[in-house]
């Protein structure tokens, strides 16, 4: 229990002595499943659910929130099930850990449909009760503080996530500290080399600008002191990776960026926040185009401040925010606040008004999302907003994200109206569909009751609600299209042989073989080119009658049975003959051979249609691309070894990539041109022989 007494300490602060011990029973129980089980770094495995709890007790966060933080990792890593826990800690405690469980029971095509389903479950979880992603950004922050024992290749898959879709998720619900903080880890997990860079010009630049920084605040506290203002005057410093992310998108140099001082002034009421704005205008020369007032029109995430930039002595930029104690405390904790702030009235702060709006458009992508690609990029458009405020032709405000457009702003308002829409007015002048709208103008949309979406406004549209709606409403209205085209393609595709002629049992045969439902649904699904007519056809005829190409040419194809066919070799796993192989029936690019093992194609037993049995042709002519990879020590010169003796195997190296994975040691991916496995082989038997290689291996993507 010793590891137990710093998280009952701190829960014991705020929590009464009956829930300190429902927290002390949920750390009983997960310290005994996970009791044989260790970190990557040798800690028992209790540590990290015990330092994720801790984290969340930090936002005092209630004793279910808690409780299910010590028992997250449970369902997931021990054989306990959620009805063991829903029986011993209460249904709300169960479901909360079975929302930051993964799905690993289920079976996926491939790793990132998996991470996809994942997300998807995650959020759709958050939607019913926020406290699930409280949980998890607290496991992620915990995860990223100790990724150092991890592996490089897993330290930056982690990493690329956590900045990805958990900083933006925790900026998007308000909570800045969780957001700053797994963007400093993830900054330096994935770019060490830049964020020392980075780190160590911030020093440097820290020590010249110490003397003006102290200068400004001295002068703007004086200002405050002679207007009876009191506040508290901070001055505030770029994190590293909003630094690198600001030269990025701006394409601006380290002195650029740093030339701007910053500074937050937090006072006692919204009153005074407008009287201190007054006070420093007549201090310093405002900027004009550069205030924002987000007291009034609070940003998507609850965030509330004003900001203002001054031209300061000799005329450096200083930005400042000027922001109440309490909207202070939203901007680092924003949803999570709401449990330190329990107010009179039970509708939660701003932030929490917003996520709930937020997780509703969620509920409404997801309905209309056609799989979980389409909804985790329609939510990853929706996680970094920079607003735009517009109004309605009735003085309603909308926001919407930056670069939004008049579409956009029709799907906003009602569903309907952007299905319909023909025409924009902003300001009463006409305006492009496709023209980007800006903050403050009015905006009128003209509709057409038997218009329709174009697809066109899919290239356009910056908004998740607006895609999914667009997409939805063309998949329904293809579908009829679809059929007809379908079965025009298979009539083309049979060629010699009548449609009308093929037997309904030969129909059923396919049907069973490609696990398709009807006749209608196969014609629907080869008019919407999700299986190819000529493959269809082929099933159809069976062995009776191959279907020839005319065209095709005289030389020995090097793939059995796909006479007719465009052939091409997948680029993941560089299929070569004795090779076990399957082919992908891929519109647009025929048939795609793939080996079987290929985690590309993971599951093609279930899904037929898709899938074409093949096999390597006895004596095929050409050469194919084989990929390998060589971890080698580096010397001086030892490149030069290497490609020369790969050049008495004789292959041809079609490409070559390094990457550093230690101080000495690199690995070297090499695509070379082969016969056959024997001669690959050869190849890597050859290799192995040099003195400085360590291993030597088939590369798979």
């Amino acid at each position: 229990m010793y590891l137990f007494e710093g998280l009952k300490a701190q829960v014991s602060e705020y929590l009464p002595s009956d829930q300190v011990d429902r927290v002390a029973e949920a750390f009983v129980v997960a310290n005994d499943a996970h009791s044989t089980q260790k970190r990557s770094s040798g800690e028992p495995y209790i540590t990290h659910p015990v330092a994720v709890a801790s984290l969340l007790a930090d936002m005092r966060l209630d004793c279910e929130t808690i409780m299910a933080a010590l028992l997250h990792d449970v369902i997931e890593d021990t054989e306990t099930s959620q009805e063991d826990l829903a029986e011993q800690f209460g249904s709300t405690v169960a479901s909360l850990v079975e929302g930051v469980s993964k799905l690993d029971k289920l079976q996926f095509n491939s790793k990132e449909e998996a991470q996809a389903e994942n997300y998807r479950k995650m959020i759709m979880a958050m939607v019913q009760d926020i406290r699930v992603v409280l949980i998890k950004l607290a496991d992620r922050t915990h995860n990223m503080r100790t990724i150092e024992h991890l592996r490089p290749d897993k330290r930056r898959r982690i990493a690329r996530e956590t900045l990805e879709i958990y900083a933006p998720l925790a900026h998007r619900l308000g909570i800045h500290d969780i957001k700053n903080e797994l963007e400093h880890l993830g900054f330096w997990a994935l770019y060490p080399w830049r964020a020392r860079l980075l780190e160590s010009e911030v020093k440097k630049a820290r020590g010249n600008r110490r003397e003006f920084t102290d200068r400004v605040k001295s002068e703007i506290n004086s200002r405050l002191e002679g207007n009876k203002i009191s506040a508290r005057v901070l001055g505030r410093e770029k994190h590293l990776h909003s630094i690198y992310r600001k030269m990025q998108a701006k394409e601006l140099k380290f002195e650029e960026v740093m030339d701007i001082y910053a500074f937050r002034v937090i006072v006692d009421s919204v009153d005074t926040c407008y009287r201190v704005l007054g006070a420093l205008h007549n201090l310093y020369k405002p900027i004009e185009t550069r205030f924002k007032d987000y007291i009034a029109i609070p940003k998507s995430n609850g965030y509330q401040s004003l900001h203002t930039s001054l031209k300061g002595p000799h005329g450096v930029p200083v930005e400042i925010q000027i922001r109440t104690e309490e909207m202070d405390l939203m901007a680092d904790r924003g949803v999570a606040a709401h449990w330190m702030y329990k107010k009179t009235d039970d509708s939660g702060t701003t932030a929490q008004v917003r996520a709930r709006k937020w997780m509703q458009s969620l509920l409404e992508l997801q309905q209309s999302a056609g799989n979980s690609f389409e909804f985790i990029e329609s939510v990853k458009s929706d996680l970094f907003p920079e607003e735009i405020y517009v109004f309605s032709p009735d003085g309603r405000i909308t926001e919407l994200p930056q670069g939004a457009t008049a579409v956009d702003f029709a799907y906003a308002v009602h569903t309907d109206i952007g299905n319909t829409c023909i025409g924009a007015r902003v300001n009463h002048r006409a305006y492009s569909l496709s023209k980007p709208l800006e903050t403050g103008q009015t905006v009128e949309i003209k509709t057409a009751p038997n218009s329709r979406p174009n697809i066109a406004w899919l290239n356009f549209v910056v908004t998740g609600k607006a895609r999914a709606k667009i997409r939805q409403y063309l998949k329904s209205q293809e579908a009829d299209e679809a059929q007809q085209l379908g079965e025009r393609l298979l009539r083309s595709a049979l060629g010699p042989v009548s449609y009308d002629d093929i037997p309904e049992s030969e129909f059923e045969r396919v049907l069973k073989d490609t696990k398709v439902a009807s006749k209608e649904e196969l014609l629907k699904q080869i008019g919407l080119g999700n299986l190819m007519s000529i493959a269809i056809a082929k099933r159809l005829l069976g062995e009776l009658q191959p279907l020839k190409d005319e065209n095709a040419s005289e030389k020995s194809l090097s793939i059995k049975g796909a006479e007719g066919l465009l052939v091409s070799f997948a680029k993941c796993c560089r299929p070569i003959p004795g090779d076990d192989i399957i082919a992908h029936v891929s519109p647009g690019k025929g048939l795609v051979i793939h080996r079987r093992e290929c985690k590309n194609v993971r599951g093609h037993e279930d899904d037929p249609g898709r899938y074409f049995p093949v096999e390597w042709d006895n004596k095929p002519e050409a050469e194919f691309i084989s990929e390998i990879r060589i971890e080698i020590i580096n010397h001086q010169g030892v490149l030069a070894r290497l490609t020369s003796s790969i050049a008495t195997t004789g292959c041809n190296i079609d490409g070559l990539k390094t990457e550093e994975i230690d101080a000495n040691i690199y690995f070297i991916d090499v695509a070379l041109t082969i016969r056959n496995r024997k001669h690959l082989a050869d190849v890597i038997r050859h290799i192995r022989k040099m003195p400085d290689v360590q291993r030597v291996t088939r590369l798979r993507k």
